[in-house]
């Protein structure tokens, strides 16, 4: 981790130890599982001697922002965890509505996100956007599925960050905590297709651009298209598969009434 820490000019107490690093995480710089550097370095770029620094990492600690490993070091705590207690997760898997209003609220929130980062996205957030979506595009040339579904949910937390609004932040990253658990829907079943893999290709590329070329209204746009068509590709591939169970079943009631053996299908 480069020189994020900065020289702490007055009192050099923990409590300014403290608050740094707390904005640090509060606006998204580091993130779970960041490993913060050792007593010696922090010391360095704050500036302060090392029992401060490690009265500041007790702190953190005892307040559960930061966790430490005999041998492994301080990192940041999982900060987000569980958006929903397991019962209520348990309900929400067995009731369809729940992945609807999930899609409507991500198309409304992602789309505030959109437009606030072409707003206010500086330099650096273009950069950042501008390398993930370099590797996304490598990762389709590649065709490797599984990096480029890893890099969908980097992209859209990025254009999160961009928006520099705290409270975002911290809602979208919940948000996407749902998706890469998969509690509401399966990307394998969005990429199930060379064509919708393209499509939903080009669609990152055109929020990446709106963003970079400060188009508020077209991204906001073109965020909310993107879960349009995602809500659209589920519920078609929910048909299909739906579809293809009772065509299985047909064929196979029909081999019983005719007498042909089950392992006879093809």
């Amino acid at each position: 981790m480069s020189d994020i820490f900065s020289r702490i000019e007055h009192s050099r107490t923990a409590d300014d130890v403290i608050e740094q690093i707390e904005m640090l995480i509060l606006e998204g710089v580091v993130r779970v599982g960041d490993r913060l550097p050792g007593e010696r370095e922090l010391a360095r770029q704050f500036d302060v001697s090392r029992p401060i620094v490690r009265d500041a990492l007790k702190a953190l600690e005892a307040r559960g922002l930061v966790v430490t490993r005999p041998g492994g070091g301080t990192m940041v705590a999982d900060v987000i965890g569980e958006v929903f207690a397991p019962p209520v997760m348990e309900l929400i898997t067995q009731h369809r509505k729940a992945a609807a209003d999930y899609l409507e609220y991500r198309r409304e929130v992602e789309g505030i996100a959109a437009e606030f980062a072409a707003r206010r996205a500086t330099a650096d957030d273009r950069a950042l956007l501008s390398d993930i979506m370099r590797r996304m595009e490598e990762a389709h040339a590649r065709g490797d599925f599984e990096e480029e579904v890893a890099i969908d949910v980097e992209f859209h937390n990025a254009v999160g960050e961009c928006a520099h609004n705290i409270v975002l932040l911290h809602t979208l990253r919940s948000c996407y905590r749902l998706l890469s658990d998969g509690v509401f829907l399966s990307r394998s079943l969005i990429y199930a297709t060379p064509a919708a893999q393209d499509v939903l290709l080009a669609q990152h590329r055109a929020i990446f651009d709106a963003v970079v070329s400060g188009d508020a209204a077209g991204a906001r746009q073109a965020a909310r298209g993107h879960i349009d068509y995602v809500e659209r590709a589920m519920a078609e591939a929910e048909r299909s598969g739906e579809w293809q169970r009772v065509a299985r079943l047909r064929l196979r009631q029909r081999k019983n009434a005719d007498g042909i053996p089950i392992d006879a299908e093809t």
